[in-house]
């Protein structure tokens, strides 16, 4: 198992990786040149700027049993159908029983925005217990994972 990350702009690098040094996992984060990443632990593929590149890279460079850590729920299905695990930096595990509702919400909001109705703030701010929370699903999936595989 390998954990690739959906590096640009993910809240959770950090936490990815003292996780995947924790549990000597080979970590990997994806970016697009727009970004600086540095990492004492992970290694980083920079892939030229476009849309999605970042996406295609990480299906690409992904096999079977790793795990993508992605907040687009795009990446999350293309990663579920090629065999490997997904975890959104909230810390919810996307599964071949949610993928479809969350694509079907991720639909009909857009919908919403592109017709002027949305009235919403947006996402509300980071906080640790939101930090605590993405790292106790990851070591829960990471040790779920590993267990499946012995």
């Amino acid at each position: 198992m390998r954990i690739l990350v959906d590096a640009d702009a993910c809240p959770v690098n950090r936490i990815v990786e003292q996780v995947a040094e924790q549990y000597k996992i080979s970590l990997v984060f994806v970016c697009d040149e727009n970004h600086t990443l540095s990492s004492s632990y992970g290694d980083i593929v920079t892939v030229p700027s476009g849309m999605d590149a970042v996406d295609f890279k990480i299906i690409e460079i992904g096999k079977k049993g790793d795990l993508v850590v992605t907040q687009d729920y795009g990446v999350a299905a293309m990663v579920l159908g090629k065999g490997m695990y997904a975890i959104h930096q909230n810390g919810k595990e996307y599964t071949e029983y949610n993928i479809d509702s969350l694509l079907m919400e991720r639909h009909i909001s857009k919908k919403t925005r592109k017709s002027g109705k949305f009235r919403g703030k947006g996402p509300s701010k980071r906080t640790t217990e939101d930090d605590k929370k993405f790292q106790d699903e990851l070591i829960r999936l990471i040790e779920k994972f590993c267990q499946s595989e012995s």
